[in-house]
Parts: C-alpha cells; structure tokens; sequence
C-alpha cells in the first residue's frame, strides 16, 4: 500500500498531479483544494500523501495535502454510490473543516450543491458520516472533540477553534497536540482567531 511520496512536481491541475518519484512518474487524481496547497510544477522534495485503490482493470492513486483530507477521503468512499471522483469532488467543494459544519449541521441542501450529489445521496452520506469525526482520531481535533478512545463525544467546536486546530495541523501537529493546547483558551480571554492560536502556540512552547 502507497501511503505517501515525495518527489518533484512534474504537473499540477485542479484534478491531478504528476510525481517524479526517483525516475517514476506518478498520476495522482486530487482535489482541487489539495492542488492549490502544493507548490508549482518543477519544486523538488514535495510530499503528497496517497491512497491507493486497485480495481479489476486499473490501479489509482489519489494524492491528499493533509491528514483530515485523506481520513475524509476514506470515509467517503465507504459510502454506497460514492467513488474517488465524487469523493474528490466533495473535497474540491468544501474544506475538511467546511465539511466538518456541513455534516454537524446535517446540511443535506448544502452538500447537494456538489456535481453529483443529489438530495437524496445527499441526505444518506450525512447520515453515514454523522458521528466519524468522534470515531476518526485523525478528524476528532478538527471536529473539536479531544477524546481519549471510547469517550463519548463532545459538543461542536467553535469556527474560530477550528480555523486554529487547521493552523496547528498545517505546522505539524498532531490532531490531540492542537485540541490539547486550545483547552481553556476562552477562560482565558483568548477568544478571537489570532489571541486563540497565540494562547495555544504559548502552551506548546512555540511562542512568547
């Protein structure tokens, strides 16, 4: 199983890229939030994390910026009538922590904006993907839920603590590092966007 590569960036579209991984080129289908997080074609040292699917007539790779992507990506194609593409077109549409809102809500109109999903597949993947983000520890900082396993989950984060628990990933923390760091950050007055990621930043020991 190919979990992830680093190579140089031969391509980039708003549906593919292409690694040169040490003479190998590699097709990867990707969202278009994940290729407008990498770097243009010809950086070297560029990491994409993969899942691979192999089917009767074909092997494919499908390349993820981040951890949430790629657990979202799982969830989905778990889901009956839902493939890679329309999995993709569901990352392309919403961000990891817009998805998060969007199933909190069960927000079936909303998701059915996708190519694709209509109302009533809609309504069956909030169904199904209702209540992941407490079982997936990969998604369960995102969602707000600092859980250890099998404790039940918690209520909704707020947009502000997503939007720091996002940072936190993009520096290279871990889901229960950046849920960790934000515990009392409203008691302790730190609750706007900026106060909140330096309350949190000071508890991991990365700023003053």
């Amino acid at each position: 199983m190919i979990v992830q590569l680093t190579g140089t960036l031969v391509e980039v579209t708003p549906s593919r890229v292409v690694l040169d991984v040490a003479g190998v080129g590699y097709e990867l289908g990707v969202s278009s939030t994940t290729a407008s997080a990498l770097p243009h074609a010809g950086e070297s040292g560029v990491t994409v994390l993969a899942r691979m699917q192999v089917r009767e007539d074909a092997i494919a790779l499908f390349g993820f910026a981040t951890r949430e992507e790629r657990a979202l990506f799982d969830h989905l194609v778990a889901i009956g009538g839902v493939g890679p593409k329309l999995a993709l077109s569901v990352l392309s549409t919403f961000s990891p922590a817009q998805l998060v809102d969007v199933v909190s809500a069960q927000d079936a109109p909303r998701l059915a904006t996708v190519p694709g999903v209509g109302k009533k597949l809609a309504s069956r993947m909030l169904l199904e993907l209702k209540g992941v983000f407490a079982k997936d520890e990969e998604l369960a900082a995102l969602a707000g839920v600092a859980l250890a396993p099998g404790s039940p989950a918690g209520p909704p984060a707020s947009s502000t603590d997503r939007d720091v628990v996002s940072a936190l990933l993009s520096m290279g923390f871990t889901p229960q590092e950046a849920a960790l760091a934000l515990e009392g950050h409203e008691e302790a007055g730190a609750s706007t966007l900026e106060a909140a990621l330096g309350y949190a930043l000071r508890r991991l020991g990365k700023g003053a």
